[in-house]
């Protein structure tokens, strides 16, 4: 009878525990990881954003000057403002700005001058919950809900008592009422927007105004007790008895001053409290964090897991809202007129594309199913569909990667679109040349349907990227109109995916630019970033084949030869040669500091690289490599990434590898398998059914697969299909300190290529 009682109270024991750890799986995320950053070089470009899950804003401590991309870094001494945020990119800025700052003393409003200090040691950075004490005494506390947040100040005691609302760039309006004791006004700062684009927020204090007046920022200016200003810069200022704890609530709305306040009261009026805020936000993301439960590992993997995780699911925003009906609205960054339904913003599909999508397809299978229609509504609404919106499309970067977004989602069962309206789309897509930007229709569209690839010029810089990736967007295309029965489609892109051959030249086994006549470009120096290639150089670019590995290893003469080409992309120095750039850009130095060769981890072209090695008889490299790059170039710490985190790709990469497979081809129902960071992970998923990868035997040293089996049953492929991940089960893993040369070596072991393994090799 007593074995039973103690086993029982043992495994009640380990599921509180359990339970007790995953209730507080916000203690391990770090928002500062990754802030350490300047211009010329990147740990991350990212500012600790205070936010719900794909919140449609953030809230964040601001430490560089109105219009600064670098919002927040880590090596700066002073706080000069908390503000809204939207900011995907520093290389692209913010928009619908404004900030808040707390003032003790005397007034101050200008920027630099009220600037505070402050110690990293007074700081804690989760995402539910921001808080500083400043030098001068003052606590700011912050806490969000989804286009929100709950804000706390407290003021030192016997001192003035300030709150200065700052209207950051361009056009803006306040409004003071000191009786219902709020400020109500809009910003509209925005590069890519219609002109009738503006932010309205309300903010409402629970203490009464002693004093008030407004400003502007550009000469700084005071009026006090005017209670309305508008202009350029327009701000507020509020006093409150010395030494007062304040308490704001604020919302914020691109529809509507009366939608901001509806806002206000369905998603802040139900909180009595800052810390009923706190509590819900709380719940938000330890449920979140909990659905990627893992076990083992150390402290600080976790950290560095939980942070990754929380990076992961940040964008896209949410740009829709609820009306008085409860049902969804927005306004449209591309038309500047309201439509039903939902709308997501803020990305660059040129990164995410890769792995945060992927990503969703797994933990937000209904999001992402509004996410892809929203990506159809769009392109009614400007004409084109999205490559990197903020929040209107801008036509960064390159591709026409919307079609991989589509096609995954309907491979992987998430059908919420009409494929035949998404075909017609991306076909305009790929026929045509937008008005603005690289990735806005296609540059150089004709020739590279008419010879199958986009010529170089000096007008064409990135020709041998585009066409790398438009062959892999129309295999996307190809994939959708094959599953849909859509054969007209189908045989339009047939050919178009195999068009990475074209540029790929068996003497130096690289990815080479050609010249209109098909000649290729001189002189030819692997090593040499721009030019033909977008933020890389050929050792990154060969590898962009993610449709058909299987065909780039026939073109270099089988798996040895593949496998010596992948290899010296360690073995080569890791020297920088400029090129095309003409100077150093900080993809290039990070790639330097890592001392990994050309491995360049820091920039999404290569992030696929290493699984390559499964294609090619040789897993366990793969293995190898993985587990040296999560150890060596991730951490919790401000200097958390090895380049830009760009919308939550690169860490989504971690947050994929450190589960055991990735996403290599989107368009597929495949992963591919790496090797586990933890002993045990187990992912809940939105239909209830639990995935866990299991990895006995895990360590540092022990990186390597001995044998596997899926729900019991032996398991050799060196991939996983995503409905294996969807109807649950257990991945189980035997891990070692040697390679397992022998498992996964058969063709059928192999991940999904367009082409069959050439015999002659």
């Amino acid at each position: 009878m007593k074995k039973p009682l103690i086993f029982c109270a043992a495994a009640l024991f380990l599921v509180n525990a359990l339970q007790a750890q995953q209730a507080n799986l916000v203690k391990y995320v770090n928002t500062r990881q990754g802030t350490n950053t300047k211009y010329e070089f990147s740990y991350g470009n990212t500012y600790p954003a205070t936010s719900l899950p794909f919140g449609m804003n953030t809230w964040t401590p601001q430490t560089g000057k109105n219009g600064d991309g670098w919002k927040y870094q880590y090596f700066e001494k002073t706080i000069r403002g908390f503000q809204q945020s939207h900011q995907c990119s520093s290389w692209v800025n913010d928009y619908a700005v404004f900030s808040v700052m707390p003032v003790t003393g005397k007034l101050v409003v200008n920027e630099d001058e009220r600037a505070a200090s402050f110690s990293h040691d007074n700081e804690t950075a989760q995402p539910s919950y921001y808080s500083v004490k400043l030098d001068n005494g003052i606590t700011t506390e912050m806490t969000p809900t989804e286009r929100g947040a709950n804000l706390r100040f407290t003021f030192p005691k016997g001192k003035g008592s300030y709150l200065v609302l700052d209207g950051y760039t361009k056009m803006s309006m306040v409004s003071i009422d000191p009786v219902k004791r709020t400020i109500t006004g809009y910003v509209n700062n925005c590069r890519w927007a219609p002109q009738n684009f503006k932010n309205y927020f309300v903010i409402t204090f629970d203490k009464p105004f002693t004093g008030y007046g407004t400003w502007e920022n550009k000469r700084n200016t005071l009026k006090a007790k005017n209670k309305e200003a508008e202009g350029e810069g327009a701000g507020a200022y509020i006093k409150f008895k010395d030494g007062e704890k304040v308490e704001a609530k604020v919302a914020s709305s691109y529809i509507s001053p009366e939608q901001a306040e509806l806002t206000l009261q369905t998603e802040l009026g139900k909180y009595h409290s800052f810390n009923d805020t706190r509590k819900a936000a709380d719940k938000v993301w330890n449920t979140l964090l909990g659905r990627m439960a893992v076990e083992g590992g150390t402290e600080k993997e976790k950290a560095t897991f939980y942070s990754c995780l929380y990076h992961a699911n940040l964008f896209s925003h949410r740009f829709f809202e609820y009306g008085k009906d409860g049902k969804p609205y927005y306004y449209s960054p591309y038309d500047g007129k309201l439509h039903d339904g939902y709308m997501y913003t803020d990305n660059g599909f040129w990164d995410t594309f890769r792995a945060q999508f992927p990503l969703n397809t797994i933990m937000h299978p209904k999001m992402e199913g509004q996410l892809v229609q929203a990506l159809l509504d769009a392109q009614k609404q400007c004409g084109w569909l999205p490559a990197w919106s903020f929040p209107a499309e801008t036509g960064g970067m390159l591709g026409n990667h919307s079609i991989s977004l589509l096609a995954d989602a309907w491979i992987k069962g998430i059908r919420t679109f009409d494929p035949k309206q998404a075909l017609e789309a991306y076909y305009h897509e790929a026929t045509n040349k937008g008005p603005w930007g690289s990735a806005n229709g296609r540059p150089g569209w004709k020739e590279y349907f008419a010879d199958g690839y986009v010529p170089y010029t000096k007008q064409t810089e990135g020709a041998t990227a585009w066409t790398l990736e438009f062959a892999y967007d129309d295999f996307c295309a190809y994939q959708l109109a094959k599953a849909t029965g859509n054969k007209y489609y189908e045989d339009v892109f047939a050919r178009q995916m195999y068009n990475y051959k074209n540029l790929f030249d068996p003497k130096t086994r690289f990815m080479r630019a050609k010249d209109a006549k098909g000649n290729w470009i001189e002189p030819f120096d692997p090593m040499d970033w721009g030019g033909p290639y977008t933020e890389g150089n050929a050792w990154h670019w060969t590898w962009s084949v993610f449709q058909d590995t299987q065909g780039l290893i026939n073109l270099m003469g089988g798996d040895k030869n593949f496998t010596a080409k992948m290899d010296s992309v360690f073995t080569e120095p890791g020297t920088i040669k400029v090129g095309g750039y003409g100077t150093v850009i900080h993809e290039m130095t990070e790639m330097a500091a890592f001392k990994m060769g050309q491995f360049a981890q820091g920039n999404e072209p290569i992030h696929h690289m290493l699984y390559m090695y499964n294609y090619a008889g040789q897993p366990w490299k793969a293995q190898q490599h993985l587990r040296e790059v999560m150890d060596k170039m991730y951490n919790a710490t401000e200097n958390g990434y090895p380049g830009d985190e760009d919308e939550g790709q690169m860490s989504s990469w971690f947050v994929l590898s450190a589960a055991g497979f990735y996403s290599v081809c989107p368009g597929t129902d495949q992963y591919v398998v790496g090797s586990p960071l933890f002993s045990k992970m187990t992912i809940t998923l939105e239909n209830g059914n639990k995935f866990i990868v299991e990895a006995n035997n895990n360590s540092k040293q022990n990186v390597y697969i001995q044998s596997a089996t899926l729900n019991g049953k032996p398991y050799t492929h060196n991939w996983i299909s995503h409905a294996d991940i969807m109807n649950g089960g257990t991945l189980h893993l035997e891990m070692g300190n040697k390679p397992n040369l022998t498992r996964g070596l058969a063709i059928e072991d192999k991940p999904f290529s367009l082409s069959k393994a050439n015999r002659q090799y």
